[in-house]
């Protein structure tokens, strides 16, 4: 892998604030991944397929990542850094709202061995729910952000994120009474929950 130009990437994303993993989270996320067979990844949030290129390099030789962006700007640049990297056969964009495009992959019984969710905050219990359809056996699910800069296990109550933070703590109280899954909230990064199907 061409790691020059995936630090130009990463660099490029940061100076225009687009959204990417944190370095710290990042690395976490590998080294949790890198002993395992991973053949399928289903990522909901693209932006410029930072992440879903980093994950191609823990990919089994012939397996492939579908990410799911709803942005058609990010969509076109996630394509253009995807085809710089050579990764074309390996990494699918999705371009759509997943609230949408994930009940019809449940239908069509896609199935994945790790899931990661770093897309519209408020969504996540509907996000988590499709994965869960598409999680195989022994299959992780790893979300992104919920913490939220510190505010979903404070006393945080002002309105402007109030939703979002109120959406979240649901999240993480739901995910934790699911028979059948283990997870884990770790304060690394803006916070990352790890569900193992068990």
């Amino acid at each position: 892998m061409n790691e020059k130009l995936l630090d130009e990437i990463r660099i490029d994303a940061r100076e225009r604030k687009i959204p990417i993993l944190m370095d710290d989270t990042l690395e976490y996320i590998m080294n949790v991944l890198k002993n395992r067979e991973i053949n399928s990844i289903l990522e909901v949030g693209t932006a410029v397929a930072y992440s879903a290129i980093c994950f191609s390099k823990i990919l089994s030789e012939n397996g492939h990542i579908d990410t799911i962006e709803i942005e058609e700007i990010r969509v076109k640049e996630a394509n253009e850094n995807i085809e710089k990297m050579g990764l074309k056969d390996r990494i699918n964009v999705i371009h759509g709202n997943a609230l949408e495009v994930l009940p019809k992959m449940v239908e069509e019984k896609r199935k994945y061995d790790y899931i990661f969710i770093d897309a519209a905050k408020g969504q996540y219990n509907e996000f988590y729910k499709c994965a869960l359809e598409m999680l195989n056996d022994n299959g992780i699910i790893i979300a992104d952000n919920v913490l939220y800069k510190g505010m979903v296990l404070s006393d945080y109550n002002e309105r402007k994120h109030r939703t979002a933070v109120n959406k979240l703590r649901r999240f993480l109280e739901y995910i934790q009474n699911i028979e059948g899954i283990k997870s884990e909230i770790l304060d690394i990064g803006d916070g990352i929950s790890i569900s193992y199907k068990i």
